[in-house]
This record gives structure tokens, sequence and C-alpha cells, in this order.
């Protein structure tokens, strides 16, 4: 029962979601954080914040209103997503696939290339060949 429980465990897939899962809720903290109290203050030195706390350029609408495009918001999504990324990929994956290359050269197994398969170009070229053979007379 255990060893089941441990290859159901070191499964990839089930590492890489468990990893990212919880990675992912850890560092998103530290990342808002880093972006509230830096990258905000930044993009409130160019665009001022209106009377909701929101800053971005302010466009007046259609109806005479004021209208704010939350931009310190979308580089604050933007800036997590990729520092959350980019530290799962190089803390979690990158060394998991290590691991797995490792035990599968200890295991004796050999990743053989497979062979590359023609292209649809490729293939339209030999059925129209093969055609053309099959259309000429044998030479007499």
């Amino acid at each position: 029962m255990i060893k089941g429980f441990k290859d159901f465990i070191m499964r990839g897939n089930v590492i890489d979601l468990a990893v990212a899962v919880v990675i992912g809720s850890a560092f998103t903290a530290l990342v808002n954080a880093v972006v509230s109290s830096i990258i905000t203050p930044i993009v409130a030195l160019f665009y001022q914040e209106n009377k909701d706390g929101v800053a971005g350029p302010t466009v007046t609408g259609l109806y005479g209103q004021q209208v704010t495009f939350p931009i310190g918001d979308l580089i604050s999504a933007i800036i997590s997503f990729f520092a959350v990324a980019l530290v799962v990929y190089f803390v979690f994956v990158v060394p998991m696939n290590r691991w797995k290359e490792r035990q599968a050269r200890k295991a004796g197994v050999n990743e053989q290339k497979e062979e590359k398969l023609p292209t649809e170009q490729e293939l339209l070229v030999q059925i129209r060949d093969l055609l053309e053979k099959q259309k000429t007379p044998p030479a007499q």
C-alpha cells in the first residue's frame, strides 16, 4: 500500500500540480507586497489616483463621466504571474525533471528519438509523384 502511494505521489503531474498550488499561494503574498510597495507608487508618480484610490490614465466617457483605467492593477497582476511562474519553474520543475532523468538512467531506460514523420506537404508531393507514375504508360 505504501509503495502504491509513493508511486502515485512521485508521478510527475501530481508533483507539478501540488508544487504549483503550494508555492503559488505562498509566493503570491510576497509578490503582492513587493508590487504594492514598489510598483504601485511608481505608477502613482505618472498617474494621479482617483477618488477610489485607483491610479491610471483617466478619460472622459461618452456621458461626461471620468473613467480611470487601472494600469497599476494590470502591472501588478503581470509581475505577480511571471514571478510565481519563474520561481516554480526554476526551484521545482527543473530539479524534478533532472531527478526523473537520473531515475530513468538508473533504471536503464533509454529514450530513443522517434523517427521524424514527414510533413503534410512532403506527403502530398509523394502522393503526386506516385499518381504521375501510375498515369504514364509503360515504355515499349
